[in-house]
């Protein structure tokens, strides 16, 4: 291990007291939602090969196939697969034909640029139509208008804006439609279909933005959304020896929807957001929690199935319990795993993250069990980030 590398494994705790200031809600004006979001609809990715993309989901992650819509489907020009596992859905969308349309176009680009990458954060409304109009009101930047999309089983109303890059918040109407997903769709119930891993539902989605740029979008979801600034962590709090960031996150008035937004911040050397900036070309969403009941069975089910995890050093464990206080895990389960636990007022957290899930430095997962607690893991930034910086380390971008 080289030097660097070895001071990097060398992290301390943040104090109660550190911990508790920068879980501290921030006080703005109250803010109200501009419209009602029921929660995450659906994740889309562009990606290279949808059916491979599928195949790697299901076989590592647990999810279903439930649906597919392509040429066979009278799509000529892209190929999407519908992944669903309880309440979470990705859509994973190929461009087949870019010549055929403006969208395919769209589509081969993006990956092109960017990688496998989310294209669409869909949010569930009531009134799609609405929703977008108070959006572009506010100063959305509107990508596709309320477009009604309808078969057999009903309809639904879709319509996006813009936020950071080129990524877009999709507003989606259901009310009126009782099909499994939406029109163009066909249902697929395919052989290999290996058992869930035990994920529940998207606690958040963290994008990563230009230096400078962060307030800007906080902003943007405070004004044209109505979010609130639930909380802030500066580059004091999110440091190590050679690097640091700074992040909000925003949250709507139910909280079932957290959007952190992350910025690079000075430091010795290149931030993990740097080399996702570098390696996506611009901003973009950097990781998905996925929330879990049973933390330590999901994680060995996912690391059974090939998922590839960051690690902190065995000293992370040895004085837990006397900073967490007492947990109902297994603190020798939790140390074989690598997961890592928090705790803020209102309970404990534990949360582990995957490496990169392909082979630019972008996307990763968080596995995230809650047992009360509605923050973040501040208390688990310093060994998280020294642990990314390991890997940074290891591909020449630190």
């Amino acid at each position: 291990m080289s030097a660097r590398l070895a001071s990097a494994a060398r992290f301390t705790f943040p104090s109660i007291t550190d911990i508790m200031a920068i879980s501290t809600l921030d006080a703005p004006a109250p803010t109200k939602d501009t419209f009602p979001i029921n929660g995450t609809d659906y994740i889309e990715f562009y990606v290279g090969n949808a059916k491979q993309a599928s195949h790697y989901y299901r076989a590592a992650f647990g999810f279903h196939l439930v649906a597919y819509r392509g040429p066979e489907t009278g799509c000529r020009d892209r190929a999407s697969y519908l992944l669903q596992q309880d309440k979470i859905r990705f859509v994973l969308t190929t461009a087949i034909r870019p010549d055929l349309s403006d969208d395919a176009r769209r589509i081969a680009d993006h990956v092109h640029r960017h990688g496998d990458g989310v294209r669409d954060i869909a949010l569930w409304v009531d009134d799609a139509r609405d929703a977008f109009a108070k959006a572009v009101e506010r100063g959305a930047v509107a990508v596709q208008l309320p477009t009604v999309m309808s078969d057999d089983h009903g309809e639904i109303v879709i319509a996006s804006f813009r936020i950071y890059g080129e990524t877009v918040h999709s507003l989606v109407e259901r009310r009126n439609y009782s099909g499994l997903f939406m029109p163009g769709y066909r249902t697929v119930t395919p052989y290999f279909a290996p058992p869930a891993a035990g994920l529940k539902y998207v606690d958040h989605c963290v994008g990563n933005v230009e230096l400078g740029r962060m307030n800007h979008w906080v902003e943007f979801y405070s004004h044209v959304l109505g979010f609130r600034n639930l909380l802030t962590f500066d580059d004091k709090t999110i440091s190590t020896e050679y690097s640091s960031l700074m992040s909000k996150v925003m949250a709507n008035g139910n909280d079932r929807i957290k959007f952190p937004i992350n910025e690079p911040a000075s430091g010795k050397r290149k931030s993990q957001i740097d080399e996702y900036l570098d390696f996506y070309q611009g901003p973009g969403v950097q990781h998905m929690a996925l929330a879990t009941d049973d933390i330590i069975a999901t994680v060995t089910t996912l690391r059974d199935r090939g998922v590839e995890f960051l690690s902190v050093p065995t000293t992370y464990y040895d004085e837990l319990q006397g900073r967490i206080g007492k947990i109902d895990e297994p603190v020798g389960d939790l140390a074989k795993l690598g997961i890592l636990i928090d705790r803020d007022p209102d309970g404990y957290l534990l949360q582990i993250f995957t490496k990169p899930v392909e082979d630019r430095p972008t996307i990763f997962f968080e596995i995230i069990q809650r047992k009360g607690a509605k923050s973040f893991g501040a208390g688990n930034f310093k060994a998280l980030f020294e642990a990314i910086e390991r890997e940074q380390g290891l591909r020449g971008n630190l």
